[in-house]
């Protein structure tokens, strides 16, 4: 899940809501939206290899 900051860049949110916190966790903030997409992937490989 990604998100526009204020300061212009986007973050990567976990999908699903951290229990401990109530809130989704911070999986890296990005200058452009591209970018953010690409590790979105990455990360969703990862998960499952």
């Amino acid at each position: 899940m990604i998100r526009k900051l204020k300061s212009g860049e986007y973050r990567l949110y976990s999908r699903k809501v951290n229990p401990k916190t109530g809130k989704r966790r911070n999986l890296g903030t990005f200058r452009t939206r591209a970018a953010a997409e690409k590790h979105e992937r990455e990360v969703q490989y990862f998960k499952r290899h």
